[in-house]
């Protein structure tokens, strides 16, 4: 599996993991900043949460890191999350924004 391949299938996994708060995937909220496939298919993951008083803020990187290690041909996951860019909600995707009544 190539690098391309196996940033497909973390996205597809990404898609699948919800903000408790919000119906939409954090993955479409646009709270992934980054996906890096190291060397040794080593994945390194950039995200951010919509707030830092966000009652997920413990539990979604867990859980980022907990489904992405589960995806055949990931050796290891680190989950950084960074407060820099703020999230705002222009990050988000057309889907996200028509899924909350934004557009």
């Amino acid at each position: 599996m190539n690098d391309e391949d196996l940033k497909q299938k973390i996205v597809e996994c990404l898609q699948a993991i919800y903000d408790p708060e919000i119906p939409v995937s954090i993955y479409e909220l646009g709270l992934i900043y980054e996906i890096n496939i190291l060397p040794i298919n080593n994945v390194q993951i950039v995200m951010t949460l919509t707030a830092p008083s966000c009652p997920a803020a413990q539990s979604i990187p867990v859980e980022v890191d907990q489904k992405v290690r589960e995806i055949e041909g990931v050796n290891d996951v680190h989950v950084a999350v960074t407060w820099t860019p703020a999230w705002n909600k222009s990050m988000m995707s057309e889907a996200a924004q028509l899924e909350l009544g934004m557009m």
